[in-house]
């Protein structure tokens, strides 16, 4: 992660990552090009309607945005691959999962079920960022499978409604979660009839697809979520799995109880904080039974 200390700084990394000009960034915002200039050199702060267009625009966290447009900015560490943000030098460093556990029970009013109309079309764009279109599964099978298991397919937003984080876990057939195992088949192939009704399965399986928030404290309410389900659903033989293609989530999935299965060298193009896709199962039974 890089240290942030002025909004200007920012934009002007996000302008050349993205190879976007002055004009055309003044264009998409509906300034002039002047604005830009005084922005980039922190003569002026946004106004409050211009953060929200920056953060549609941009795909930049709304906390971040909020951190540094301030006459004194709160120095803020930000990582553009991973889309996450931090105060703290050590920013990749997970929530404590203990601590979490303990905690399950601490509830959010800004945690929700994925509404399809209004909250899907912002995480497909965060995953189309994340993802490239082999690794990508269908909207409609996303939409199928929010319908089917509602209780993890989870919208999180901060206090002033802006995006947070989310979850998307699939529920499929026994048949599938082997193709996939195999590597018989990618995220792409993935089809609304490989999902089920994880309480008609004999053994549900669980994919978790998606998984990811813009900071440690969002972290918290996401896997807080996902853990309290395992512990109060109570089902007697499942399976989770996930795959991996950051550090801090490999750590994540084995604090957990998953196994590493396999991993393989992953293509240049997706956005990972290193470049090896892992393949983890397993369940949290023994995690969360451990005192």
């Amino acid at each position: 992660m890089k240290l942030y200390t002025t909004l200007g700084e920012l934009l002007i990394d996000y302008r050349s990552m993205n190879d976007i000009s002055q004009s055309d960034f003044a264009a998409s915002m509906d300034v002039d090009i002047r604005t830009v200039q005084r922005w980039e050199k922190n003569i002026t702060l946004l106004k409050p309607e211009k953060e929200a267009e920056l953060v549609e625009d941009s795909f930049l966290p709304y906390q971040l945005i909020r951190n540094l447009n301030t006459s004194n900015p709160i120095p803020t560490f930000y990582d553009f691959r991973i889309r996450k943000y931090s105060l703290s030098e050590i920013s990749n460093d997970l929530p404590d999962i203990n601590w979490i556990k303990q905690r399950m029970d601490v509830s959010t009013d800004n945690l929700n079920t994925i509404n399809i109309d209004n909250d899907l079309p912002y995480i497909a764009r965060y995953i189309e960022y994340q993802y490239d279109k082999y690794n990508t599964i269908s909207k409609q099978v996303i939409e199928q499978a929010i319908i089917l298991f509602p209780e993890l397919n989870l919208h999180l937003t901060d206090n002033l409604g802006s995006y947070s984080g989310h979850s998307i876990v699939l529920s499929i057939n026994e048949e599938t979660y082997l193709k996939i195992r195999n590597k018989e088949i990618s995220n792409n192939q993935i089809r609304i009839n490989d999902l089920i009704d994880y309480k008609t399965a004999k053994r549900p399986i669980f994919f978790a697809y998606n998984v990811t928030a813009d900071s440690n404290n969002s972290v918290f309410y996401i896997l807080g979520a996902i853990l309290k389900f395992f512990r109060d659903t109570k089902l007697n033989d499942y399976l989770f799995f996930a795959f991996t293609n950051r550090f801090d989530s490999s750590d994540l999935n084995e604090k957990l109880g998953l196994k590493s299965i396999w991993k393989e060298e992953g293509k240049d193009n997706i956005a990972p904080t290193d470049n090896t896709i892992k393949f983890f199962e397993g369940t949290f039974t023994e995690f969360l039974n451990k005192s």
